[in-house]
């Protein structure tokens, strides 16, 4: 395709005029996934102070519980994945582009397995380059790395670009369809079935906000995944092609993660929006939100909610854990070791209610190997246990033989001696 070059001034009217379509409510097609990709000069201008302030004050209105404007919700804990707020967390709902997060976990996946790797040039088919929506326009042929694959994927939500590393990881996209489908039930994703790579609206293609939050929590255990999740602008095709985050609280929320966006006609706007503060990390996925607006103030309400009311408490393991006897071996007991987890989430203001209990047998027999489990300590808050963690053999004892016995008493009657 001919690319022509606007003249500047032509260009800034450009860039005006997107800016203010972009602070207009979203129309009734699917703006994510037709829309082109922006210039830099008017994501920026669309996203002013104004604008966010504005959803920061609709974000301020917003109670979890009471008037979130969505059709279904969940905040989920990142660590543990506990769900601490959650509404028509089962409703099935078109996922539109929040379908990439599973997408993008495959991809991690056969990243960390040594099937792929990020400098491995993937070669964009017809089925890719004609399949619309969202993109960086590939050309059939056109060549690119799996690293600007995923830049272009999760920074701008292509979908030509997604379904060219779903090719090239299953060799097609209904393989890697079926791929997404396997890896969502070993995830106990009841509520999901996927059609297609990208998120298209499909007959059947159907998630749920606590499903969305179990594989975004999946995706984030790949620490890899922050170098695209987290970028706010970045470039293609040696500053070609721009590419700009469709999440803007990546720029403008302390602490975001990422982490995937999704905006189609059948689905509304969806988001799954993830951060981190204080060693604390929060998943809030909404969907069915009318206007992009809502949605992220909605999921930034979530997100404040969550950060005043919880916390991750550090734990440092009882001083009162002596050792353990051991019967039948060379020596009479073993020293224990343990480590906790580096927190526990908590409610804020509940920190003196967490108490540590010692799980440890009277005596254990011989042999004793090194790092054995030998017990646990449970930890409880408010007298109700939500995490336990091991005791171990710092060290081992052997089995006490005949043979040993007689080295022994041996030694015993040369010390005497």
């Amino acid at each position: 395709m001919k690319r022509t070059h606007l003249p500047r001034r032509r260009k800034g009217a450009l860039a005006l005029l997107l800016a203010l379509l972009l602070l207009l409510p979203l129309p009734a097609f699917a703006a994510e996934e037709i829309a082109p990709l922006l210039p830099e000069e008017a994501a920026i201008a669309a996203l002013s102070t104004d604008v966010i302030e504005a959803e920061k004050t609709l974000a301020a209105s917003i109670t979890p519980g009471v008037d979130l404007p969505v059709k279904s919700a969940v905040l989920m804990e990142q660590g543990s994945g506990a769900i601490l707020y959650a509404e028509n967390e089962d409703l099935q709902l078109p996922p539109a582009s929040i379908t990439k997060i599973m997408s993008l976990l495959l991809v991690m996946e056969a990243i960390d397995s040594g099937k792929i790797a990020l400098t491995d040039q993937v070669t964009c088919s017809d089925v890719a380059a004609g399949y619309g929506g969202s993109q960086i326009w590939l050309k059939p042929g056109e060549t690119m790395t799996v690293d600007e694959l995923l830049k272009a994927a999760a920074i701008a939500s292509a979908n030509d670009a997604t379904v060219c590393l779903a090719e090239y990881i299953a060799g097609s996209e209904e393989a890697f369809v079926q791929l997404m489908n396997q890896r969502a039930q070993e995830l106990g994703m009841t509520g999901t079935t996927f059609r297609c790579a990208a998120g298209l609206d499909q007959e059947g293609h159907l998630s749920t906000a606590k499903d969305i939050a179990i594989m975004s929590r999946a995706l984030l255990e790949h620490p890899l995944i922050l170098n695209y999740s987290t970028v706010w602008m970045d470039t293609l095709r040696g500053g070609e092609t721009q590419l700009v985050n469709t999440n803007r609280m990546v720029r403008f929320y302390q602490g975001a993660t990422g982490l995937k966006t999704g905006t189609t006609s059948g689905a509304g706007s969806c988001l799954s929006a993830t951060a981190s503060r204080d060693g604390l990390g929060l998943i809030a996925v909404v969907m069915g939100a009318d206007t992009s607006d809502h949605r992220f103030a909605a999921a930034r309400s979530l997100l404040d909610w969550g950060f005043a009311n919880f916390m991750q408490a550090p734990l440092t393991p009882p001083e009162n854990i002596l050792p353990v006897p051991v019967t039948g071996g060379v020596g009479t007991q073993v020293e224990v070791a343990c480590r906790p987890p580096e927190g526990i989430l908590v409610e804020k203001g509940k920190l003196d209610s967490i108490t540590q209990d010692i799980i440890l047998p009277e005596s254990i027999a011989a042999p004793v190997e090194e790092g054995q489990q030998l017990g646990s300590v449970a930890v409880c808050v408010d007298g109700e246990r939500v995490a336990e963690y091991p005791i171990l053999a710092a060290g081992a004892v052997d089995r006490m033989s005949f043979a040993r016995a007689l080295g022994i008493l041996g030694r015993c009657l040369v010390t005497m001696g």
